[in-house]
């Protein structure tokens, strides 16, 4: 336990550039001092004591606004960033390295028994106020944006944004872990395809309708086989109105500001 705790001292050090000494780390970082609780609680856990694992669990819940249930599997040098608010339940089971962000939830749904929440690999981020609910597989180096809820698994070297979460990025290259605001946008690349889309159908439709209107117009008048139909279609080409349809160029102010925001 003491090696440990010693790995969730450092890395403190390595993720967060504001930890200038130990003193520092050791009194005012409220991520290391519920790991510490917990460790604790956990271990009294395994050894099937009652109640106060519970208890240690409800005390450095109220010193550093961080749940955790005495149950939950913690590998080593995992980073509470802040904390305040992050929820951590009895079946979960977190990696080596992870790095997890205020407001937090590693959650269950419903009243099943047995293993009903997450289980997170190595090497995670889990962006501020995320949710990740049910007994859901997390993969090595997945990064899950800010305010995402996840339901469903998520395979490894993944980025997963949105609500519900969708994994917008794939690769087998680690990613910084404090990087965790370095996002892409899928709703706005999707729009954005989409306009491009309609673009590109606009511009094929104007190249149609003329040679369309030449055919129509070759048809001779006179008596044929089908005389009501040719008449049909005279009528209805004199009737309708010609089109000139204009590409969308996006001049639409609110769809420019959001694209101007996501950088696309």
């Amino acid at each position: 336990m003491l090696k440990t705790l010693k790995a969730d001292f450092s890395i403190i050090f390595d993720r967060d550039p504001a930890a200038r000494n130990w003193l520092e780390v050791l009194f005012c970082y409220p991520g290391l001092q519920a790991l510490v609780l917990h460790r604790l609680a956990h271990w009294l856990y395994l050894l099937g004591l009652p109640l106060i694992p519970r208890l240690i669990s409800h005390i450095a819940r109220f010193l550093t606004g961080i749940e955790i249930h005495p149950g939950a599997t913690i590998g080593k040098s995992v980073f509470i960033d802040h904390g305040m608010g992050v929820v951590i339940g009895e079946t979960a089971i977190i990696g080596d390295f992870a790095l997890i962000y205020q407001g937090v939830t590693l959650g269950g749904t419903g009243k099943e028994s047995g293993k009903r929440h997450p289980t997170v690999g190595e090497n995670v981020v889990v962006g501020a106020g995320a949710k990740v609910l049910g007994n859901l597989l997390i993969g090595n180096n997945v990064r899950i944006g800010a305010g995402s809820v996840v339901l469903r698994d998520v395979p490894s070297d993944c980025t997963v944004v949105g609500i519900p979460g969708r994994i917008v990025y794939r690769s087998g290259v680690r990613v910084n872990p404090l990087e965790h605001g370095s996002l892409p946008d899928s709703e706005a690349v999707v729009i954005r395809s989409l306009l491009d889309r309609i673009e590109s159908l606009e511009q094929q439709v104007k190249t149609l309708l003329p040679q369309a209107s030449v055919s129509l117009n070759s048809v001779p008048n006179s008596h044929s086989a089908f005389p009501t139909l040719n008449k049909t279609s005279n009528v209805a080409l004199a009737e309708k109105p010609q089109i000139a349809p204009t590409a969308c160029e996006l001049k639409d102010k609110a769809i420019q500001e959001f694209f101007d925001g996501t950088g696309i």
